[in-house]
């Protein structure tokens, strides 16, 4: 597995290891051993860890990938830089099953250069001659992200700055880590790309998400939709206050204000291999309890 450090991965190791699998994970830096975790120091751009994390194994899943960078070469070198060579090590090491957790941004390369790259990545594994599952998780939620916690904060406080107009998909990451581990020995699901979800068909309009989420914390929200050009201003903004950690971007803008994210339904995975289990509002609650235990909503 790439990408075990970080919030998916994360979470993959924890369900992989109670569903008994026994997982070698990449890592940039030494980790001291766990039960049925074999920790492999190395990175996407080091062929000789690489090939040590790939030998013997039955399965790779491909994780790691960047979700902000500053340019398109950025993304290219990671996202698809990387994939290549995850891509090349399975293959020298023999390894015929490989599970690329790809975006649903991937769906409209044109729009943004992270959806680009994505794509691009994409178009690697499914010429790879491996026996390929590709995923296109939508937004993914659950203890421990960075990415959805702003949301929680706003919620929180009862006022919530959203995108223009628009709908979106949303996922738990205890439900896309079920969803891996259920496609790692099934046949039927080779060769295909799947857009996973919640199970709402028309997803989250992005009020009436903001409304339940701000209902946890016993509040009615104002929501606020916030202009592109509003949302491009604030995009350099950041970039002038935080630079290179700059959370919101050009790219993200145009990603943000894009108005239809929800899962196409003919591409969801077989209700025979997969359902979701987590509803969302349960699901956003769990998950806001989380983040209060841990002190990260005060």
């Amino acid at each position: 597995m790439t990408g075990g450090t970080g919030f998916v991965g994360s979470h993959l190791l924890r369900v992989a290891r109670e569903a008994g699998y026994e997982i070698r994970a990449l890592t940039r830096g030494w980790r001291p051993p766990e039960p049925g975790i074999a920790w492999v120091e190395g990175a996407l751009d080091q062929p000789a860890s690489l090939a040590a994390l790939c030998e013997g194994a039955d399965a790779v899943v491909h994780i790691a990938g960047l979700i902000n960078a500053a340019s398109r070469a950025g993304f290219e070198a990671v996202n698809v830089g990387g994939t290549l060579a995850m891509v090349d090590a399975a293959r020298a090491a023999g390894v015929r099953r490989f599970i690329h957790i790809s975006s649903l941004a991937a769906r409209e390369p044109d729009l943004s250069d992270y959806g680009w790259s994505k794509a691009k990545a994409e178009r690697v594994v499914a010429a790879s001659g491996l026996d390929w599952t590709i995923l296109r998780p939508p937004a993914i939620y659950g203890p421990g992200d960075r990415e959805t916690f702003e949301l929680f904060k706003m919620a929180r406080r009862g006022i919530v700055a959203l995108p223009p107009k628009g709908r979106f998909s949303v996922l738990h990451v205890e439900d896309l880590c079920r969803l891996i581990l259920a496609l790692v020995d099934r046949r039927e699901t080779w060769l295909r790309t799947y857009e996973p979800d919640d199970g709402r068909p028309e997803g989250w309009d992005h009020r009436h998400f903001a409304r339940t989420l701000s209902r946890i914390f016993g509040k009615r929200a104002a929501t606020v939709a916030m202009p592109k050009l509003v949302m491009q201003g604030a995009a350099r903004l950041d970039r002038l206050v935080r630079r290179g950690n700059a959370k919101l971007t050009p790219d993200r803008v145009r990603y943000f204000c894009h108005p239809d994210w929800v899962v196409a339904a003919e591409a969801r995975p077989p209700e025979a291999v997969w359902t979701p289990a987590i509803r969302t509002p349960t699901g956003l609650k769990d998950t806001a309890s989380w983040y209060e235990a841990q002190g990260w909503l005060r």
